[in-house]
């Protein structure tokens, strides 16, 4: 703990300061709540997206097995050409957000590939669309999950040791101001009685003078 004044004008410092952090503190509370809602938020939301691309998958491979003809569905016949991001704000975090993807389709024989081929190939484009989907939803729970980290180490600082310190100084400089008051008081009043005593021996003297 820092050295402080035991003063009157340190004790308005330190009053104001505690106000200070009284006030912020809700505010990092709120924002710490509000980040770990959306964190669970989107963290769900990630899993929805997987579950869909799995499901997309899934029904990809029972065509193959159908059809028995995996060998007809060109290798590298889908790539992603471009992704689309945005800018998004959490709880005062900058985010990336998925705005979608272009997708190149690969030359291919029409007369010797399945017609399903075609589908499936849509299938795929879906697929990677939330593949990319959820990698941005992770990206934006990796960015919150750090400002939470931030936040909560705030809240934490003010709570367990700014605040206390603060109330300590406090009570430190009343007890200290308190205690002069009192020994003022007390010298205020043994000077009196010097005094006064004083004054009654100098009248006894002119008495006896006469």
């Amino acid at each position: 703990m820092a050295k402080i004044k035991l003063t009157k004008n340190e004790l308005k410092v330190q009053k104001d300061i505690l106000k200070m952090y009284r006030r912020y503190l809700p505010t990092l509370t709120l924002k710490k709540q509000q980040l770990q809602a959306e964190i669970r938020t989107i963290e769900a939301k990630a899993k929805a997206v997987r579950k869909e691309k799995e499901e997309i998958e899934k029904e990809f491979d029972s065509w193959i097995a159908v059809f028995s003809e995996k060998e007809a569905f060109p290798d590298g016949l889908i790539s992603v050409s471009n992704i689309r991001r945005g800018d998004g704000n959490i709880a005062g975090v900058s985010i990336p957000t998925y705005e979608g993807a272009d997708f190149s389709t690969a030359n291919y024989d029409l007369y010797d590939t399945p017609l399903w081929v075609d589908i499936a190939a849509k299938h795929m484009e879906k697929a990677m669309s939330l593949d990319l989907e959820a990698e941005v939803l992770d990206e934006q729970v990796r960015l919150l999950e750090a400002e939470l980290l931030t936040t909560s180490q705030r809240v934490n600082l003010f709570e367990k040791v700014k605040i206390p310190e603060t109330e300590a100084n406090i009570k430190k400089i009343s007890i200290y101001m308190s205690d002069q008051q009192v020994s003022a008081v007390v010298r205020s009043k043994i000077s009196k009685r010097k005094i006064d005593a004083r004054n009654a021996t100098t009248s006894a003297e002119e008495v006896y003078s006469i």
